[in-house]
Protein backbone atom coordinates (compact mmCIF):
# COMPACT_ATOMS: atom_id res chain seq x y z
CA UNK A 1 0.00 0.00 0.00
CA UNK A 2 1.61 3.33 -0.99
CA UNK A 3 1.79 6.63 1.57
CA UNK A 4 1.63 10.08 -0.47
CA UNK A 5 1.19 13.40 0.58
CA UNK A 6 -2.08 13.93 2.96
CA UNK A 7 -4.87 15.05 0.36
CA UNK A 8 -7.89 13.73 2.88
CA UNK A 9 -9.37 15.81 5.68
CA UNK A 10 -10.78 13.92 8.44
CA UNK A 11 -12.76 15.21 11.60
CA UNK A 12 -12.94 12.52 14.10
CA UNK A 13 -15.53 13.10 16.66
CA UNK A 14 -14.60 10.41 19.53
CA UNK A 15 -13.40 9.47 22.94
CA UNK A 16 -9.70 8.90 24.00
CA UNK A 17 -8.06 5.58 24.82
CA UNK A 18 -5.39 6.20 27.52
CA UNK A 19 -4.28 2.21 26.51
CA UNK A 20 -3.92 3.55 22.75
CA UNK A 21 -5.47 0.66 21.00
CA UNK A 22 -8.88 2.59 20.20
CA UNK A 23 -10.60 5.53 20.11
CA UNK A 24 -8.95 8.59 19.12
CA UNK A 25 -5.61 7.44 19.35
CA UNK A 26 -6.56 4.65 16.52
CA UNK A 27 -8.41 6.87 14.93
CA UNK A 28 -5.56 9.27 13.97
CA UNK A 29 -3.29 6.22 13.54
CA UNK A 30 -5.42 4.93 10.92
CA UNK A 31 -6.02 7.43 9.23
CA UNK A 32 -3.06 8.98 9.21
CA UNK A 33 -1.66 5.38 7.58
CA UNK A 34 -4.37 5.50 4.61
CA UNK A 35 -2.43 8.92 4.13
CA UNK A 36 -4.90 11.52 5.72
CA UNK A 37 -5.10 14.35 7.63
CA UNK A 38 -6.84 13.39 10.95
CA UNK A 39 -8.28 16.80 13.40
CA UNK A 40 -9.76 15.27 16.38
CA UNK A 41 -12.83 16.88 18.77
CA UNK A 42 -12.58 14.57 21.97
CA UNK A 43 -15.65 14.17 23.52
CA UNK A 44 -14.56 12.10 26.42
CA UNK A 45 -11.30 10.79 28.40
CA UNK A 46 -11.50 7.00 29.10
CA UNK A 47 -9.27 5.60 32.04
CA UNK A 48 -8.38 1.86 30.14
CA UNK A 49 -5.97 -0.57 29.37
CA UNK A 50 -6.17 -4.05 27.40
CA UNK A 51 -8.38 -5.15 30.47
CA UNK A 52 -10.71 -3.12 30.55
CA UNK A 53 -12.21 0.58 30.97
CA UNK A 54 -12.04 1.83 34.90
CA UNK A 55 -13.50 5.41 34.40
CA UNK A 56 -15.09 7.74 31.97
CA UNK A 57 -14.97 11.38 31.95
CA UNK A 58 -17.41 13.07 29.83
CA UNK A 59 -15.88 16.84 28.26
CA UNK A 60 -17.88 19.88 28.80
CA UNK A 61 -20.05 20.17 25.93
CA UNK A 62 -19.07 23.61 24.92
CA UNK A 63 -15.60 22.23 24.67
CA UNK A 64 -16.94 19.81 22.37
CA UNK A 65 -18.55 22.29 20.31
CA UNK A 66 -15.42 24.80 20.09
CA UNK A 67 -13.32 22.06 18.94
CA UNK A 68 -15.76 21.02 15.66
CA UNK A 69 -16.14 24.14 15.26
CA UNK A 70 -12.74 25.77 15.40
CA UNK A 71 -11.82 22.45 13.05
CA UNK A 72 -14.46 23.18 10.90
CA UNK A 73 -13.85 27.00 10.57
CA UNK A 74 -10.42 26.86 9.53
CA UNK A 75 -8.85 23.49 7.89
CA UNK A 76 -12.32 22.05 6.76
CA UNK A 77 -13.16 18.18 6.35
CA UNK A 78 -13.98 16.06 3.58
CA UNK A 79 -15.49 13.32 5.56
CA UNK A 80 -16.13 13.48 9.30
CA UNK A 81 -15.96 10.37 11.46
CA UNK A 82 -17.72 9.60 14.67
CA UNK A 83 -16.64 7.03 17.23
CA UNK A 84 -17.79 7.09 21.24
CA UNK A 85 -20.03 9.98 21.85
CA UNK A 86 -21.30 9.13 25.47
CA UNK A 87 -24.31 10.66 26.26
CA UNK A 88 -27.28 11.82 24.50
CA UNK A 89 -26.20 15.75 24.76
CA UNK A 90 -23.01 15.07 22.87
CA UNK A 91 -25.05 12.98 20.26
CA UNK A 92 -27.51 15.88 20.04
CA UNK A 93 -24.71 18.25 20.02
CA UNK A 94 -22.87 16.56 16.89
CA UNK A 95 -26.59 15.89 14.88
CA UNK A 96 -26.77 19.60 15.01
CA UNK A 97 -23.23 20.55 14.10
CA UNK A 98 -23.54 17.98 11.24
CA UNK A 99 -26.86 19.39 9.80
CA UNK A 100 -25.26 22.89 9.95
CA UNK A 101 -22.83 21.88 7.65
CA UNK A 102 -22.99 24.09 4.51
CA UNK A 103 -22.61 22.09 1.93
CA UNK A 104 -23.18 18.88 4.12
CA UNK A 105 -20.01 16.72 5.06
CA UNK A 106 -20.30 13.02 4.91
CA UNK A 107 -20.40 11.00 7.88
CA UNK A 108 -19.17 7.67 8.68
CA UNK A 109 -20.80 6.31 11.91
CA UNK A 110 -19.12 3.96 14.20
CA UNK A 111 -21.90 3.06 16.49
CA UNK A 112 -19.44 2.68 19.09
CA UNK A 113 -21.46 0.96 22.59
CA UNK A 114 -19.10 -1.45 23.57
CA UNK A 115 -15.49 -2.05 24.01
CA UNK A 116 -13.98 -5.05 23.39
CA UNK A 117 -13.61 -5.80 26.93
CA UNK A 118 -17.62 -5.69 27.51
CA UNK A 119 -17.92 -2.44 29.03
CA UNK A 120 -20.83 -0.21 28.10
CA UNK A 121 -19.25 3.48 26.84
CA UNK A 122 -22.82 4.81 26.05
CA UNK A 123 -25.87 5.61 28.13
CA UNK A 124 -29.30 3.88 26.92
CA UNK A 125 -30.86 7.00 25.95
CA UNK A 126 -27.45 8.05 23.88
CA UNK A 127 -27.81 4.66 21.64
CA UNK A 128 -31.56 5.76 21.25
CA UNK A 129 -29.94 8.92 19.55
CA UNK A 130 -27.65 7.53 17.78
CA UNK A 131 -30.12 5.23 16.22
CA UNK A 132 -32.55 8.43 15.70
CA UNK A 133 -30.40 11.20 14.56
CA UNK A 134 -26.83 10.73 13.65
CA UNK A 135 -27.82 7.43 11.52
CA UNK A 136 -30.65 9.17 9.12
CA UNK A 137 -27.09 11.57 8.25
CA UNK A 138 -24.95 8.60 7.58
CA UNK A 139 -23.32 8.17 4.36
CA UNK A 140 -21.93 4.93 6.07
CA UNK A 141 -22.32 3.58 9.40
CA UNK A 142 -20.15 0.15 10.62
CA UNK A 143 -21.94 -1.72 13.32
CA UNK A 144 -20.37 -4.76 14.70
CA UNK A 145 -23.22 -7.40 15.52
CA UNK A 146 -24.00 -6.44 19.22
CA UNK A 147 -24.43 -2.67 17.83
CA UNK A 148 -26.70 -3.94 14.73
CA UNK A 149 -28.95 -6.09 16.88
CA UNK A 150 -29.12 -2.46 19.46
CA UNK A 151 -29.64 -0.23 16.48
CA UNK A 152 -32.23 -2.63 14.75
CA UNK A 153 -34.44 -4.83 17.20
CA UNK A 154 -32.92 -7.53 15.02
CA UNK A 155 -31.47 -10.93 16.22
CA UNK A 156 -27.98 -11.68 13.90
CA UNK A 157 -26.87 -15.02 14.15
CA UNK A 158 -25.53 -15.86 10.66
CA UNK A 159 -25.25 -14.15 7.12
CA UNK A 160 -28.48 -13.51 6.01
CA UNK A 161 -29.27 -11.71 9.43
CA UNK A 162 -26.43 -9.30 8.92
CA UNK A 163 -28.04 -8.72 5.31
CA UNK A 164 -31.52 -8.03 7.22
CA UNK A 165 -29.88 -5.95 9.05
CA UNK A 166 -27.32 -3.69 7.13
CA UNK A 167 -31.32 -3.34 4.66
CA UNK A 168 -32.56 -2.51 7.97
CA UNK A 169 -30.08 0.25 8.68
CA UNK A 170 -30.42 1.72 4.91
CA UNK A 171 -33.72 1.78 5.29
CA UNK A 172 -34.02 3.45 8.49
CA UNK A 173 -31.96 6.58 6.55
CA UNK A 174 -28.09 5.56 6.32
CA UNK A 175 -26.96 5.34 2.75
CA UNK A 176 -24.86 2.65 3.32
CA UNK A 177 -24.15 -0.04 5.94
CA UNK A 178 -21.51 -2.33 7.04
CA UNK A 179 -22.49 -4.58 9.13
CA UNK A 180 -19.24 -6.85 10.87
CA UNK A 181 -19.09 -10.80 11.18
CA UNK A 182 -16.43 -10.71 13.86
CA UNK A 183 -18.75 -11.73 16.56
CA UNK A 184 -20.32 -14.74 14.73
CA UNK A 185 -18.16 -18.09 14.90
CA UNK A 186 -16.59 -20.13 12.35
CA UNK A 187 -12.93 -19.71 10.48
CA UNK A 188 -14.21 -16.91 7.65
CA UNK A 189 -14.65 -13.56 9.01
CA UNK A 190 -17.69 -12.27 6.77
CA UNK A 191 -18.67 -8.63 6.62
CA UNK A 192 -21.92 -7.36 4.76
CA UNK A 193 -22.33 -4.03 2.73
CA UNK A 194 -25.09 -2.81 1.81
CA UNK A 195 -25.40 0.39 -0.58
CA UNK A 196 -26.43 1.63 -3.60
CA UNK A 197 -24.62 -0.85 -5.95
CA UNK A 198 -26.41 -3.72 -3.67
CA UNK A 199 -24.99 -6.15 -1.18
CA UNK A 200 -20.93 -7.17 -1.29
CA UNK A 201 -19.12 -9.61 1.04
CA UNK A 202 -15.97 -8.95 2.28
CA UNK A 203 -14.53 -12.39 3.66
CA UNK A 204 -11.21 -13.01 5.13
CA UNK A 205 -9.83 -16.06 6.81
CA UNK A 206 -10.48 -15.68 11.08
CA UNK A 207 -7.46 -14.88 12.65
CA UNK A 208 -6.33 -16.21 15.95
CA UNK A 209 -5.15 -14.37 18.73
CA UNK A 210 -6.84 -11.97 21.91
CA UNK A 211 -5.33 -8.68 20.04
CA UNK A 212 -8.45 -7.38 18.66
CA UNK A 213 -8.89 -4.23 20.72
CA UNK A 214 -10.05 -1.02 18.87
CA UNK A 215 -10.85 -2.87 15.17
CA UNK A 216 -13.73 -1.25 14.89
CA UNK A 217 -12.52 2.12 15.07
CA UNK A 218 -9.67 1.25 13.47
CA UNK A 219 -11.79 0.13 10.46
CA UNK A 220 -14.25 2.88 9.91
CA UNK A 221 -11.42 5.28 10.37
CA UNK A 222 -9.28 3.79 7.14
CA UNK A 223 -12.67 3.84 5.60
CA UNK A 224 -13.24 7.42 6.24
CA UNK A 225 -9.50 8.32 5.27
CA UNK A 226 -9.75 6.68 2.34
CA UNK A 227 -13.13 7.98 1.57
CA UNK A 228 -11.95 11.44 2.14
CA UNK A 229 -8.86 11.03 -0.82
CA UNK A 230 -11.52 10.00 -2.81
CA UNK A 231 -12.18 6.42 -3.01
CA UNK A 232 -15.01 4.95 -3.99
CA UNK A 233 -17.18 3.37 -1.25
CA UNK A 234 -16.59 -0.67 -1.87
CA UNK A 235 -13.34 0.11 -2.61
CA UNK A 236 -12.63 2.20 0.58
CA UNK A 237 -13.98 -1.02 2.32
CA UNK A 238 -12.25 -3.67 0.72
CA UNK A 239 -8.93 -2.07 0.92
CA UNK A 240 -9.60 -0.36 4.82
CA UNK A 241 -10.41 -4.39 5.65
CA UNK A 242 -7.50 -5.35 4.25
CA UNK A 243 -5.22 -3.18 6.33
CA UNK A 244 -6.94 -4.38 9.44
CA UNK A 245 -6.57 -7.64 8.87
CA UNK A 246 -2.60 -6.99 8.23
CA UNK A 247 -2.57 -4.90 11.37
CA UNK A 248 -4.16 -7.80 13.46
CA UNK A 249 -1.81 -10.28 11.82
CA UNK A 250 1.28 -8.09 12.97
CA UNK A 251 -0.38 -7.18 16.57
CA UNK A 252 2.42 -6.22 18.86
CA UNK A 253 0.80 -8.55 21.78
CA UNK A 254 1.14 -5.72 24.23
CA UNK A 255 -1.10 -5.96 27.70
CA UNK A 256 -2.68 -9.00 29.37
CA UNK A 257 -5.84 -8.60 27.75
CA UNK A 258 -6.98 -7.78 24.41
CA UNK A 259 -4.05 -6.04 22.71
CA UNK A 260 -3.84 -3.17 20.20
CA UNK A 261 -3.47 -3.92 16.70
CA UNK A 262 -0.50 -2.74 14.86
CA UNK A 263 -1.42 0.07 12.99
CA UNK A 264 1.81 1.43 11.56
CA UNK A 265 2.65 -1.20 9.74
CA UNK A 266 2.12 -0.01 6.34
CA UNK A 267 5.18 2.56 7.30
CA UNK A 268 7.42 -0.08 7.74
CA UNK A 269 10.08 -1.83 4.81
Amino acid sequence: MDIDEPKGRVLIIAGSDSGGGAGIQADIKAVTAMGGHAATAITAITVQNTLGVSAIHSVPLDIVKAQIDAVLSDIGADIIKTGMLGTREIVDLVADSLEACDPPVPLVLDPVMVATSGDSLVSDDAAMAIRDRLLPLAWLVTPNIPEAEKLTGLVVEDIAGQLEAANKLVAMGARAALVKGGHLKGGVVTDVLVSTRGMELMERPRLPGRNTHGTGCTLASAIAGLLADGAALPDAVRRAGDYLHEAIARAPGFGAGNGPVYHAWVMRP
